[in-house]
């Protein structure tokens, strides 16, 4: 089943996200080769895809986990939580309808 994964940053992530980036990516590299990542992206804190020293308000992961637990344990280490760059992430089941 496909679970979206919704964090929120704390107050100015983007050092914290820089510093765990090579990580963060690493593990979504890791779920597309093994065809489970839907889609995987961070919410620009302004309304700009390139929002430079604004940075990011949180992160949005779709993916294919068997269930819930599994789901959520992956969630919990994101090498971003360890960094301290996520203040809140929810876990919770996604049904595809479109495309």
């Amino acid at each position: 089943m496909l679970y979206a994964i919704i964090s929120e940053d704390v107050e100015n992530s983007l050092p914290l996200r820089m510093g765990a980036r090579p990580a963060h990516i690493e593990r979504l590299q890791e779920l597309q080769q093994q065809g489970r990542l839907i889609l995987a992206g961070p919410h620009p804190a302004i309304d700009d895809e390139q929002p430079g020293e604004d940075g990011f308000s949180g992160s949005l992961v779709v993916a294919e986990f068997n269930d819930l637990p599994a789901a959520q344990a992956w969630a919990d280490a994101d090498p971003y939580i360890a960094a301290g760059v996520y203040a809140k992430v929810t876990v919770k089941p996604f049904k595809k309808v479109l495309p």
